[in-house]
């Protein structure tokens, strides 16, 4: 990351941008929503299978990194994901995007998006190794992912595009910015705002952190409000993870062992991410025309 200190100019449009400076923006933005959803005690019927029991040990910003790197995802893929967020926070009233559930669900939000938006996607067996999952698991985490949003995997580009201006004027360093010179009209909140698809828009400037334990709603990406991040990520405190095994605790209690198998996953860490997947043996899906 550069210093804070120097400004970035990015092109008015999403496509046209560095695909690892969408990276740099979707990691900060997804960071500031980890932060803020973490203060919310967790309760056993707010698990889902995107539940890690612990949170991997690997960053956001490295893991997207990692996705990019031997996926050759697509920029809309990427910008998709938040949109997709913003659909399963308001269908589902109690799931949010935390420490627990961030890289689950960016990696089936990835694999979904490309075999819905591209020609050439990679196996789900590609995917999961990539995300460090197996691949019985991705199979649910999408089975669960296109139930949560109806099935409504794609939108307009005016709103993907109004995501990436917003991600830029709300990055929490301030260092990015788009050429003024060639910003299109849909990157206006207000144009964006009378578009019947659309989604609600945050203002450019965040308001303050209201008192930490007054937060008791989960936070969106352009739904609801957003806060601004403290300077440093709280660390996991004694009280959270103990509540945190008090809700796994009480949902093996009243689930079966078979469906308590496979809704709580085992703990996972960097260690279990191979460093290279083995792209000899396992190759992207070209999608046949006519299909």
């Amino acid at each position: 990351m550069s210093d804070s200190s120097h400004t970035t100019t990015l092109p008015p449009r999403f496509e046209d941008a560095q695909l690892d400076h969408l990276v740099v923006l979707i990691a900060d933005m997804l960071q500031r929503l980890i932060i803020h959803n973490d203060k919310i005690p967790l309760s056993p019927e707010s698990l889902t299978r995107f539940h890690s029991r612990s949170p991997p040990a690997i960053t956001v910003l490295e893991y997207l990194r990692r996705i990019a790197k031997y996926t050759n995802v697509e920029r809309t893929c990427l910008i998709i994901t938040l949109h997709y967020i913003d659909q399963i926070c308001a269908r589902v009233a109690r799931f949010t995007i935390s420490s627990l559930t961030v890289h689950r669900f960016i990696i089936a939000s990835i694999a979904v998006s490309s075999k819905a938006l591209c020609d050439v996607f990679c196996t789900n067996s590609f995917y999961a190794k990539v995300g460090g999952l197996r691949v019985m698991e991705l199979n649910v985490l999408e089975k669960d992912l296109l139930a949560a949003i109806d099935w409504r995997l794609t939108c307009t580009r005016e709103l993907l595009q109004e995501y990436y201006v917003n991600l830029v004027r709300t990055h929490s360093t301030g260092q990015y910015k788009i050429d003024d010179l060639q910003v299109p009209l849909t990157s206006s909140a207000s144009d964006i705002s009378r578009s019947p698809s659309a989604s609600p828009v945050i203002p450019a400037k965040q308001e303050q952190d209201p008192d930490p334990l007054a937060i008791a709603e989960p936070s969106s990406v352009l739904m609801g409000k957003t806060v601004s991040p403290p300077s440093s990520p709280p660390a996991q405190t004694g009280p959270s993870a103990l509540e945190q095994n008090m809700a796994f605790a009480a949902l093996q209690v009243v689930m079966s062992p078979c469906v308590g198998a496979s809704i709580l996953p085992e703990k996972r860490t960097s260690a279990h991410l191979v460093d290279q997947p083995d792209v000899d043996t396992i190759r992207p899906v070209k999608r046949k025309l006519g299909t």
